[in-house]
């Protein structure tokens, strides 16, 4: 390309919302940006000009945002397609307008660049182009990438608060049909507070992991309170498909440095980012994150690369005989895999890797056990009893790989809350014949 000639281009392809939106048709498949990177702006236009289109399938995974396109009022014109059930999207998949589709997040990309998901039009979100004619993905690379690579038209959203993030991240301006210049704050989550609870948790966590491990961390009060129990660890390393605050308190007191990492040395691997400001300024231009697609981050033969691998990730049951369920109430979808699979398998391949589950031993203020007799009927198995390896409550730390059916029973009800015990140790008792 000539000198200056992306200019030229970015400049003709430069476009309001509503001749945007008039790119799109009805009957169109849209995948949306992910998460704090999901562009507001495109979203909210469209669902303004509803009366327009007819069958619209959207698809996204963590909604961040107002979620308008999930609405009662939006029925017949969008029809969401989830990846990952949140909240805002929850009502609509479980009650009829919406569609829920299983895939591990790392094989989400797979489906857009093999044709199981053909993409006609990726709405997302980016930095300003650089000198070079780039700009960024920002604070969600994950599917994003993907989505952009193989749809027949991009249109972003070019907003000036999105950080430029360094790895495999950019895009030409070339590679993108359509530009929409729109500045605002990227939607936060804010820092909630850690109960003891969620602290105990974290501690049990943190006694498993090893000064120059490299670790994998979620987003919520049990990642949180791992953070906050790993201040007196050295060396970590982060390999992730995404972070949050918590990761800069532990990169500027010098429990992460990434220096032992066998892979991607030196530098935080992550695909994604929620938090707040503090964040989103921390990782622009910051050398020491390498962004990548989540065909990467979460491909468990590049994970178990990672020497000593830890992976932590949360879930809502577990029955006595380890099966892990992480997002469903019986029938109705709460969330969906994520990535919870690809790092427990990733671990679990890794020299000296361990894989935790961490969840509170109790749900819906103290009534219901987590640890069960069996998963409620319909429920997902997210993670197998052959992949479980560490399940972790504020009670202590159950080791179930290697043991037996009855073993890891027991060590399962040692670690659930004393009100359910009894009723536990009943039922164990029953299965195996003998006292406990």
């Amino acid at each position: 390309m000539e000198e200056n000639g992306w200019h030229n281009y970015y400049k003709k392809r430069c476009i309001k919302l509503p001749e945007a939106i008039n790119k799109i048709k009805s009957g169109y498949r849209i995948v949306v940006g992910h998460a704090a990177g999901e562009p507001s702006a495109l979203l909210e236009a469209l669902a303004a000009d509803k009366n327009r289109f007819k069958d619209v399938e959207i698809v996204h995974m963590v909604c961040l945002g107002k979620g308008l396109y999930c609405s009662q009022d939006m029925e017949g014109h969008f029809r969401h397609n989830a990846l990952f059930v949140s909240n805002i999207t929850r009502d609509a998949v479980n009650n009829g307008r919406g569609d829920f589709t299983p895939c591990f997040f790392s094989e989400i990309p797979k489906l857009f660049s093999e044709g199981y998901l053909p993409v006609d039009i990726a709405l997302i979100q980016v930095s300003p182009p650089d000198k070079h004619g780039s700009v960024s993905l920002g604070v969600s690379v994950d599917y994003t990438k993907s989505a952009a690579r193989n749809a027949k038209t991009v249109i972003a959203q070019v907003n000036e608060y999105m950080p430029r993030t360094l790895g495999d991240s950019f895009l030409n301006v070339k590679d993108i049909d359509y530009f929409v210049e729109n500045s605002a704050p990227l939607i936060e989550l804010g820092i909630k507070y850690i109960s003891d609870t969620e602290k105990a948790i974290g501690s049990y966590c943190a006694e498993l992991i090893e000064d120059r491990s490299t670790i994998q961390l979620g987003i919520g009060l049990i990642p949180d309170a791992v953070c906050e129990s790993l201040v007196n660890k050295r060396h970590l390393g982060i390999h992730s498909e995404m972070v949050s605050d918590g990761i800069i308190d532990l990169i500027e007191n010098g429990t992460v440095t990434n220096k032992f990492k066998t892979i991607n040395n030196d530098k935080s691997v992550v695909s994604f980012v929620i938090g707040t400001k503090r964040l989103y300024d921390y990782i622009d231009d910051n050398a020491n994150f390498y962004f990548a697609p989540v065909d990467y981050t979460n491909n468990p033969y590049v994970i178990m690369k990672n020497f000593k691998m830890v992976s932590i990730n949360s879930c809502l049951q577990v029955d006595l005989s380890g099966q892990v369920n992480s997002e469903s109430i019986g029938l109705s979808q709460i969330s969906a895999v994520g990535g919870q699979v690809d790092f427990v398998r990733g671990a679990n391949m890794c020299p000296e890797g361990k894989s935790i589950i961490a969840m509170t031993s109790t749900a819906r203020n103290n009534t219901c056990s987590r640890i069960v007799p069996f998963l409620d009927a319909g429920s997902a198995v997210t993670t197998s009893r052959n992949d479980v390896d560490y399940i972790v409550t504020e009670f202590g730390i159950a080791s179930l790989k290697g043991k037996t059916l009855r073993g890891r029973a027991k060590e399962l009800v040692s670690i659930s809350h004393p009100d359910f015990r009894p009723m536990l140790i009943e039922q164990w008792e029953k299965r195996f014949q003998q006292k406990y």
